[in-house]
């Protein structure tokens, strides 16, 4: 049998690959830029120069891909918000033409899912959610064991539940999404609200909205910067308030969080948990872990599109 998966995962704004074997060990990783807002053929014509070189002289048994609002019946990603490629692009059949290499398609959150129960923190668990936090907010459900993906194949898009319908406007065309107040880029209008609000001083009233990152407001919380603190207490109430709801559909074991965000620690985490239990249905209180993901130091979507990849390739 082939040594590797090529597990590729497609965010909003980096795309990052690399090639997995079956003790989760990745090498030849690299990323780069995702031309998100271009047409599809420039994406195409990046992954094939940026692989190929990890491809060569490599033994590999397919390609897994995670990808936003990717639909894993059928290989295609269908009007992702923070990705303009057209309403419905065959994702999966583009990639296997370019490699000559069977390809399967998911979710991004749910190859994180994938990758966190095959060589992360839920090994043990079968019952558990992960949520990314990066451009925008994905979501993938585990039960008893499997990936939820639900009749359509897109179960378990939380990013894209209501928090207030006359709130913030959402690329996916709708208002008040929670990924526009829970992601890199909400917090980031979250810190411009609260320069609104409070007259507090702040080194973020220096950064204009397109050079501010939430590493810069990450950076200020350290720092005691008031206005970078209240922010993340606001993000994290909205957060633990869908966090409570989100648990009365599967009553999950564990909720794992993924991504750049997620690296603010204890600043995000700790209104997260008060919120999440304040609103808690009572059965439900205090039984639901609320925890970073044990593969930050590490890409747990690439893991888990190559795990997907060695679950449906190596049966065949």
């Amino acid at each position: 049998m082939a040594d590797y998966i090529l597990g590729i995962d497609i965010g909003g704004t980096y795309t990052k690959f690399g090639l997995v074997d079956k003790k989760g060990n990745v090498t030849s990783e690299g990323s780069f830029n995702t031309h998100a807002h271009e047409k599809v053929e420039i994406f195409l014509d990046e992954l094939k120069k940026q692989v190929l070189p990890a491809l060569d002289g490599k033994s590999v048994l397919g390609i897994g891909v995670g990808a936003p609002n990717a639909n894993h019946f059928d290989g295609t990603i269908k009007q992702a918000a923070n990705i303009s490629w057209g309403d419905d692009v065959p994702l999966s059949k583009l990639i296997q033409e370019i490699f000559n290499l069977p390809t399967i398609l998911t979710n991004d959150a749910s190859a994180a899912a994938i990758g966190e129960m095959k060589f992360g923190g839920a090994k043990d668990m079968r019952d558990f959610v992960v949520f990314t936090l990066g451009t925008g907010l994905g979501s993938g459900f585990v039960v008893n064991g499997e990936i939820v993906y639900g009749h359509s194949g897109f179960a378990g898009e939380i990013g894209h539940v209501g928090v207030n319908p006359d709130g913030r406007y959402c690329g996916c065309g709708r208002r008040g999404c929670l990924e526009t107040y829970v992601s890199a880029t909400g917090i980031k209008k979250t810190v411009f609200k609260m320069m609104a609000d409070y007259t507090r001083p702040s080194v973020l009233r220096d950064v204009s909205y397109n050079d501010m990152t939430a590493e810069m407001i990450t950076n200020a919380a350290r720092e005691h910067d008031y206005i970078a603190i209240k922010a993340f207490e606001y993000t994290g109430q909205i957060f633990g308030q869908k966090l409570a709801d989100t648990v009365v559909h599967t009553s999950p074991e564990a909720i794992f969080l993924f991504g750049g965000l997620v690296n603010a620690g204890d600043y995000l985490l700790d209104p997260a948990l008060y919120y999440m239990e304040k609103f808690m249905f009572k059965p439900f209180k205090k039984t639901v872990k609320l925890l970073p993901s044990s593969l930050m130091d590490k890409n747990a979507a690439v893991l888990g599109a190559g795990a997907l990849g060695w679950e449906e390739f190596s049966k065949k």
